[in-house]
């Protein structure tokens, strides 16, 4: 099996839209589909990521905090990773700290911050095969119109995209263990328990 790329991505989104593929990003012979492609491809790659927190796009890190403490409201901030798409989990497991995400920092009341985090993970052959089935018709959503000018095929691969995406996020978060949420009567409400 071939290993995903941004421009496998691309081309198999274009081929489910009945259109030629691309060789790369600056593919001279294709290059208004090469540009398109170069184009959305980013955006729609970061929007799919912060989604929903992805196994395989999923970071921890520990923080030192900036030099400079905010004005007011927390002690410290802390500088997020230049990877950063969505914060999962401030402090260790279990021992959440109160937080707040201004600008490109995190602000709270610690001297060292445990971030767990969706990062921007750009090695698509290290994605789930679900996320470049998603990244792949999300591609094509976005390409639709420009591609084929016809709105209803814009429709049809924005409900294909809607449908695989709760697919795959059941299917993502049945592989991660039952989070601990320190009230038994939460945990019985939700896994169907009865008090």
């Amino acid at each position: 099996m071939a290993m995903a790329t941004g421009v496998s991505i691309c081309s198999n989104a274009l081929l489910m839209l009945g259109s030629q593929t691309i060789n790369d990003f600056e593919d001279q012979q294709n290059l208004d589909r090469a540009k398109l492609c170069a184009n959305l491809y980013p955006t729609v790659r970061d929007d799919m990521l912060r989604s929903h927190p992805w196994n395989c796009c999923i970071k921890r890190a520990v923080l030192a905090p900036d030099a400079v403490a905010p004005p007011f409201g927390y002690s410290h901030a802390f500088e997020l990773p230049a990877d950063f798409c969505r914060v999962l989990e401030v402090g260790s497991s279990g021992c959440q700290i109160d937080y707040l995400v201004e600008g490109r920092t995190i602000q709270a009341n610690t001297t060292v911050l445990e971030l767990r985090y969706v990062f921007r993970n750009d090695v698509e052959n290290t994605w789930d095969a679900h996320l470049v089935k998603l990244v792949t018709l999300a591609m094509a959503a976005a390409m639709a119109y420009p591609v084929t000018q016809s709105a209803a095929m814009q429709q049809t691969m924005e409900q294909k995209l809607e449908t695989s995406l709760r697919r795959a996020r059941a299917v993502d978060g049945q592989e991660d263990p039952p989070q601990t949420l320190g009230d038994e009567r939460l945990l019985a409400a939700r896994f169907g328990g009865g008090w």
